[in-house]
């Protein structure tokens, strides 16, 4: 019954996100990152009520349905972006890959959230405001604000890691881990990060 209502709930928001974007005229970044905030940060919490094997398992019919929906163009607010990007398709490999990484839930909701919470404000808050100071990397435009907006987020998911994940002591790599990812959200073009983020985040927790 949990898988059922966690898909219907997912859809739900996809949905809710789409009549929004369609009704608003929202600028299509925000539009995305809404619903990549929403549902990411839903995805996070998953291990605390759903088994290991029905996440891999939503994670592959999440792909098929995002891949349909990128040919089909069925979800434009998500699909709304100008520039070539893979990050939907990510997004939905990131939920199976680092259940595949990791069996523990806090490890798994530290990862999620960064690619959630950390990326998605990044984005937004680097949008509105980082038109002052701008780099490119492969191409691909960046902003000062919104680098600083990941770190700092980033930081904040892993002392709340420290803090409520039991029996973990406070370790440096965890600023180590959180560099590691904004320099991965900066080069990972393509929407690359939505995957190599998460994951870098799993395996440095698991290991390090």
């Amino acid at each position: 019954m949990s898988l059922f209502i966690t898909i219907f709930i997912v859809l739900a928001i996809l949905l809710l996100n789409e009549l929004w974007w369609r009704s608003s005229k929202a600028h299509g970044e925000v539009g995305r990152k809404v619903v990549h905030i929403t549902v990411g940060s839903y995805v996070a919490f998953w291990p605390f009520y759903l088994s290991w094997s029905d996440i891999e398992l939503i994670s592959i019919a999440f792909f098929i349905v995002v891949f349909i929906s990128k040919n089909l163009n069925v979800f434009q607010a998500i699909h709304s972006v100008q520039r070539p990007t893979w990050g939907e398709l990510c997004f939905a490999l990131a939920v199976g890959g680092v259940a595949l990484v990791t069996h523990n839930k806090w490890i798994y909701m530290t990862a999620l959230l960064q690619m959630s919470l950390a990326d998605g404000l990044a984005a937004i808050l680097g949008a509105r405001y980082g038109n002052r100071v701008k780099y490119s990397i492969f191409g691909h435009t960046k902003s000062l604000v919104g680098s600083l907006t990941f770190l700092i987020v980033s930081v904040v998911l892993l002392s709340i890691y420290w803090l409520f994940a039991p029996n973990i002591e406070f370790s440096y790599s965890f600023i180590f881990i959180a560099l590691a990812a904004t320099f991965m959200e900066n080069f990972s073009v393509y929407g690359l990060d939505n995957l190599f983020v998460p994951l870098l985040t799993a395996i440095g927790l698991k290991y390090f």
